[in-house]
């Protein structure tokens, strides 16, 4: 009678949570018996019954108290039968965004996420990606990741700075392989939660769970990886989950601040691992990305508000004021859109400044004598200790000359101070370099587009 009830129940709780929820966790389970108001399951893991318990244990007590069972509560056992022939390392992924956040499970397991782990935002899709020169390559290998077949460069390895769109990427990728790959089992987690779970794992004594669950994925993705260097267990953890996928042929995606090569602490064989697939960097923005990045996050506001109004020049002032990152440049635009609703005005290029003074202010980007120099020598192919060395052939010297004149225009630097990061020239020296480009670039188109492109990227 009881086993009856329970297959009843089952097909109940596949309309409330789900259908992959239902085939991850309620399929496997096997109704043993009924003992004193306690309903025994068998289960292939303790985890899972843990998760089970904590997840789905209040729905399956009051269905089977609605069909008539004298339930009131439930335990669970690793046992056979049905249990046993789904293969342990058939467990999914997906109990790791449960333990992280068990009170989303329980309002809403109509959801079948099958991503646990840190939480998606449903914005970061690749149609809300604006892609440019600086992104376009990252933008193709995740998007070649998140088909969901096999690729040929495995981990994929996106690195740079805050605000540059590793995380829009990642959440893209997620996003994408739960709407159009269900049947996958993918982990997104920040390198600080597959910390975290480690030592849960350890303190609970159930490394074995921790193992089964990260090595039964089938795309893992860990972000700012940079948090795991230097943490001896983890590193060595993380490294045999590493090896193990890679050997059953599964995906990794990894992000970072820094390129593998750059991050202290980490360990050379993890290293190695991480540079053996295809790293890519997400370059600083440059003007027209930036552009076309407020363009498209107006469009999608106008949906929404059409009575915004936006003056001519407000969107190329911000782009070319706040350069240096993405989200802070969002969220401004974000201010202006709030500003302009409750107060019900146009945003004007003078709204713009006074009321993003603050963020303008702390966006005036400085320049450096240093990096003026390293652009130069890289545009025209000299070696910087060649620029600040004393030869004065023409192929080195015209480019010393550009560097001084960049300097003056872009820094605040005396002419002496100049002059000393030249090799210790004389300020007269670079009063000579500046007014001979000065006079060049009037004459000169070549010399003049290279001026501007290299201002451009110093100021982008």
């Amino acid at each position: 009678m009881m086993n009856q009830s329970w297959v009843k129940i089952r097909e109940g709780l596949e309309a409330t949570v789900g259908k992959n929820n239902y085939v991850n966790w309620i399929e496997p389970l096997e109704l043993s018996g009924l003992d004193n108001g306690v309903a025994v399951f068998r289960v292939p893991t303790n985890f899972m019954g843990n998760w089970v318990s904590r997840n789905f244990g209040d729905d399956i007590v009051q269905l089977l108290k609605s069909s008539g069972e004298a339930v009131s509560r439930l335990e669970f056992s690793v046992g056979a039968a049905r249990a046993a022939k789904r293969a342990i390392s058939d467990v999914p992924a997906s109990e790791a965004k449960a333990v992280s956040r068990p009170q989303q499970a329980a309002v809403s397991k109509k959801a079948t996420s099958v991503v646990p782990g840190a939480p998606l935002d449903a914005r970061f899709t690749f149609d809300s990606f604006v892609v440019g020169k600086p992104n376009e390559l990252a933008h193709a290998a995740a998007r070649r990741v998140a088909e969901g077949g096999e690729v040929a460069f495995n981990p994929l390895f996106l690195y740079g700075g805050v605000g540059l769109g590793k995380t829009h990427l990642m959440h893209a990728i997620a996003n994408q392989l739960r709407t159009q790959r269900p049947d996958l089992n993918v982990v997104y987690l920040s390198a600080e939660q597959f910390m975290y779970k480690f030592v849960q794992a350890l303190r609970d004594k159930k490394m074995m769970d921790f193992k089964q669950l990260f090595r039964a994925v089938d795309i893992l993705m860990v972000d700012d990886v940079q948090f795991i260097a230097g943490k001896g267990s983890t590193q060595e953890e993380f490294f045999h989950t590493f090896n193990a996928l890679v050997d059953q042929n599964k995906q990794i995606i990894i992000s970072a601040d820094r390129a593998p090569g750059e991050i202290k602490e980490l360990e050379d064989r993890i290293r190695s691992r991480m540079q053996s697939g295809l790293v890519v960097d997400l370059h600083p923005t440059d003007y027209e990305l930036r552009l076309g990045i407020l363009q498209h996050k107006v469009e999608t506001h106008l949906v929404r508000d059409p009575s915004l109004v936006i003056a001519d020049g407000v969107l190329e002032f911000l782009a070319h004021r706040i350069s240096t990152n993405v989200r802070v440049l969002e969220g401004a635009l974000t201010r202006l859109f709030a500003f302009g609703s409750l107060v019900g005005r146009e945003i004007t290029l003078e709204l713009a400044q006074d009321c993003l003074a603050d963020v303008l202010r702390s966006s005036d980007r400085k320049i450096t004598v240093d990096e003026i120099q390293r652009k130069v020598s890289d545009h025209y192919n000299i070696r910087l200790s060649e620029m600040i060395g004393p030869r004065r052939v023409r192929n080195i010297a015209r480019p010393r000359q550009v560097a001084m004149y960049l300097a003056k225009q872009l820094t605040t630097r005396s002419l002496p101070d100049i002059g000393r990061r030249f090799g210790g020239r004389d300020h007269t020296t670079v009063m000579h370099g500046v007014k001979r480009i000065e006079e060049l670039r009037a004459s000169d188109s070549q010399l003049e587009d290279d001026l501007e492109l290299l201002r451009r990227a110093l100021e982008a």
